[in-house]
């Protein structure tokens, strides 16, 4: 079981940065790839980025490569993304979640935290 606490989001001007952090529980997280994803109102949630266990890999949708960026403290269990150049259409709420594949698919994670509000305010 890994249970994850999202954390770090909040309200801020287009073209600022915030870090989120994923706070995990559980052994089976080290050996766990994390993703973020986001969900706007009225959206469906979609991928933002990925991580695998060791860091090694990393993947991002197109929409925030260069702006956003996925790392991870395993010594804390801790996942992180950094976010800059915020954009109006970055505000939504952002989930991490884990699981055993390395992929951008929402369906191939088990473990869900309960989400992070961002708002960025043009």
């Amino acid at each position: 079981q890994v249970q994850l606490v999202e954390s770090g989001g909040g309200l801020v001007q287009a073209g600022a940065s915030l870090r989120l952090s994923c706070a995990a529980s559980g052994r089976a997280f080290s050996s766990s790839a994390v993703g973020w994803f986001r969900q706007a109102p009225g959206k469906e949630r979609e991928f933002v980025a990925a991580i695998t266990w060791s860091s090694s890999s990393t993947y991002y949708a197109d929409s925030v490569k260069g702006r956003f960026t996925i790392s991870r403290d395993n010594t804390k269990n801790t996942v992180y993304l950094q976010m800059n150049s915020l954009k109006p259409e970055d505000t939504a709420v952002y989930y991490c979640a884990a699981g055993r594949l390395f992929t951008h698919l929402r369906n191939a994670y088990t473990y869900w935290g309960q989400g992070t509000q961002v708002t960025v305010s043009s």
